[in-house]
């Protein structure tokens, strides 16, 4: 029996010998992999459909994300009322959204009434209709959301920054007007949803506890989908040739939405793990130096972040803050100054304790459930990457050195590199 007059032994978290529980591996008789995680301690899971219909395969602006927003909004044999009531009544959770390069229709609900709710799921995937009325709806909907947030800064200034970096022409720069969605019919619609969902390219994610011959549930309901490849469409970045810009949204905003970004690269390049560690440090964390200065110790704004976005092909890193008008500039500089100081300095032996502890502790909190570990699998495939790049992604942290992330900073924060904007 332990003494319980003695504290156990403090361990730091860079310590820990983290794993990422295998996923089961399954291939429905059309070649849809599936991926599963059977664990957990409650009767529930999680499946998610992941098509390749993202922006990145749309000829027309929006063409994806209202084609995927429509797809549970009328089959040839239920309207959009009676979806929604079969899946209530099943105490099921029925959610669809669009990204860059995908778009996923994703399922939460008990594990006794999954045989119940995969056809229900099949007859969205090929039989929906998108009718007309249905899609008129969305699009004022949409219309009058956009109207909303086009009034906020901060979503004015998250548009414009992604122009800056990769054009307005490519799909991660590409935003939202009233013409385009004016310009968009339901022919437009149905053309895409029949390319990309019913004829498309599928994977499907599953996690919790799953119910005996489920392999054989999900090659029962989803074998018989075409699942064509989709050839992959290529863009080139066309980045703007002016660096700083100043955008007057609202003369009577007393707060500017500052965002400062440049070109990256994705999780394929050699530096990218080892940026991941720099970026914690300059600011991917509450006790960052962009935090711990332009928060803490100038009190320009409430929060300040950088992060490297989550692109499959081309990428970015961003630095995000709100701060008062009067002090947008001088928050900008205290950014370019704490470049200065990673180039300059290099990071000391207790910071970097600090900050793989707060990594690691970060992986393991993300590891707590079935959900969240086909999460982590789910980033891993759906990037191209092999299963050892989360092994990889550990040791980065454990090994790099001080010396490691001076030569990062030195590579990739000059601020002649970043395009700078500030919304008012």
């Amino acid at each position: 029996m332990p003494d319980r007059t003695v504290a156990p032994p403090f361990v730091d978290a860079v310590n820990f010998n983290l794993q990422l529980q295998p996923y089961q591996k399954y291939t429905l008789k059309n070649g849809v992999k599936v991926y599963a995680i059977d664990a957990g301690t409650e009767d529930v899971l999680q499946i998610e459909w992941v098509f390749d219909a993202g922006n990145w395969q749309e000829e027309k602006n929006l063409q994806a994300a209202v084609t995927n927003h429509l797809l549970k909004n009328g089959t040839g044999s239920k309207s959009a009322y009676e979806i929604n009531e079969y899946f209530d009544y099943y105490g099921a959770y029925l959610n669809r959204n669009c990204y860059a390069e995908t778009a996923t229709i994703s399922l939460h609900c008990l594990t006794k009434h999954i045989k119940e709710l995969l056809p229900a799921v099949k007859e969205i995937i090929a039989g929906s209709t998108m009718p007309q009325k249905e899609m008129e709806i969305a699009v004022q909907n949409m219309k009058q959301k956009l109207d909303v947030n086009l009034k906020k800064s901060s979503f004015v200034a998250g548009r414009l920054i992604d122009v800056y970096l990769f054009g307005e022409m490519h799909p991660y720069g590409r935003f939202s007007r009233h013409e385009d969605f004016d310009r968009l019919t339901r022919e437009d619609l149905l053309s895409f949803y029949e390319t990309y969902y019913r004829n498309g390219s599928l994977k499907i994610f599953i996690a919790g506890r799953l119910p005996e011959h489920i392999d054989q549930l999900l090659d029962a309901c989803f074998g018989d989908l075409p699942n064509a490849a989709v050839k992959n469409r290529n863009f080139s970045i066309d980045p703007a040739a002016q660096k700083k810009y100043e955008v007057i949204n609202d003369d009577k905003n007393n707060q500017g939405s500052i965002r400062i970004a440049r070109p990256f690269f994705n999780r394929h390049h050699p530096d990218f793990l080892k940026c991941q560690v720099l970026n914690v440090v300059f600011g991917g964390y509450f006790g960052s130096r962009l935090m711990a200065n332009v928060r803490e110790e100038k009190g320009y704004t409430y929060g300040i972040h950088s992060y490297l976005l989550n692109n499959r092909y081309d990428n970015g890193w961003m630095i995000s803050t709100e701060a008062g008008r009067e002090v947008s500039a001088a928050a900008i500089a205290e950014v370019y100054r704490e470049m200065a100081i990673l180039r300059e300095e290099p990071v000391d032996a207790e910071e970097l304790l600090l900050v793989k502890n707060f990594m690691m502790g970060s992986i393991l909190g993300d590891l707590d459930g079935p959900f969240h570990i086909i999460g982590r699998w789910k980033n891993i495939v759906l990037n191209d990457l092999d299963n050892a790049f989360f092994e990889r992604s550990i040791q980065n942290i454990k090994t790099i050195t001080a010396a490691d992330l001076q030569e990062m900073a030195n590579k990739y924060l000059h601020p002649e590199a970043f395009y700078e904007l500030t919304v008012v």
